[in-house]
């Protein structure tokens, strides 16, 4: 099911606006993010003037920085910083060295770029329950190697809470829930049709909604009304995985979940209201949901914060200054 809304992102100054496209993957959409169109509710105040040894020029600004600060996370949550101007492959390893990531746990993690405008740092393996995290992204004087200069540093801390994760089987019908290693319940499932198979890999939560009104047709998969795969519904309970439009929700048209009736959706995973409501009770942003089963690839890992489902060794490819261990706090 599914909207489209603009980019991921969140605030420099204050507010979360997370958006993405609200649909259920639309079965042959873009394999890739949507791009980087978040509204921002604060502007962060000037703090210095490049330095006087570099030539003056526009400035190099963050557009966003996830987790926004004072927020608590999942373990697979990436942070992801994205600029409102390319920075060239040649300035990359010192904009990284610029970008300083402290944690109270150590923990190795690497820089990767989506493109040249999105770079996230994540680690290695899992965030431990219960790091506390700082991002210093100190741009005074920094070039991007277009002939752009950073004017600001920026500083963001979070916390990562408990180990939440679901774990969905596409062809068993179920997604296993725990928390901190436990077991906590298994809830009945249904996935995406052959047509539109929902994504396999593993997702961290965007952020989650209690009504998003999504559309086939915003995702182009039908704007007849006569079609059968035409719709146009709120739908409660809606956890967001995907920027293409992967949602754990309840729809109304698959009321009952894991009972083999349904003919499947489009791309998103279904549950029952009562279970929709109990999810969405318990996950947060960067919460990772892990599919497996379908006849789909793996999610891409810009595809939202899918950075998991690149392997380590693929991560540092796209690195510009290689693993490094986080500072200890």
């Amino acid at each position: 099911m599914g909207r489209r809304k603009g980019g991921i992102g969140i605030a420099l100054a204050t507010g979360v606006i997370l958006a993405g496209t609200s649909a259920c993957g639309g079965g042959h959409g873009s394999d890739a993010a949507a791009g980087d169109g978040a509204s921002a509710s604060g502007k962060p105040a000037a703090s210095a003037s490049p330095s006087p040894t570099k030539p003056a020029g526009p400035p190099m600004l963050l557009e966003t920085i996830t987790p926004q600060t004072g927020t608590t996370v999942g373990v697979a949550m990436p942070i992801s910083v994205i600029f409102t101007n390319p920075v060239a492959a040649k300035a990359r390893a010192t904009v990284e060295k610029h970008m300083k990531v402290s944690a109270s746990q150590p923990v190795a993690g690497a820089w990767h770029w989506f493109g040249d405008r999105r770079a996230d740092w994540r680690p290695k393996t899992y965030w431990p329950a219960g790091t506390k995290v700082k991002i210093d992204a100190d741009m005074k004087g920094v070039s991007n190697g277009n002939g752009r200069y950073g004017v600001h540093g920026y500083t963001h801390t979070f916390q990562v809470g408990d180990d939440v994760r679901a774990d969905v089987s596409v062809t068993g019908h179920t997604m296993k829930v725990t928390r901190n290693g436990k077991a906590v319940r298994t809830l009945s499932i249904n996935a995406g049709s052959a047509q539109y198979p929902t994504w396999n890999g593993t997702m961290a939560v965007i952020d989650k909604q209690e009504k998003v009104h999504m559309t086939s047709c915003s995702v182009g998969i039908s704007c007849d009304k006569g079609s059968a795969n035409y719709y146009d519904l709120t739908l409660p309970w809606d956890v967001h995985l995907t920027q293409s439009g992967t949602y754990v929700h309840y729809s109304t048209g698959d009321p009952d979940p894991g009972s083999g009736s349904a003919r499947g959706s489009h791309g998103c995973v279904h549950l029952s209201l009562a279970d929709a409501k109990w999810f969405y009770g318990q996950v947060k942003q960067g919460d990772p949901v892990t599919i497996t089963g379908s006849s789909r690839a793996k999610a891409p890992a810009d595809n939202g914060y899918a950075d998991f489902n690149l392997g380590w060794d693929q991560w540092l490819a796209g690195s510009a200054s290689g693993e490094q261990t986080a500072t200890t706090l």
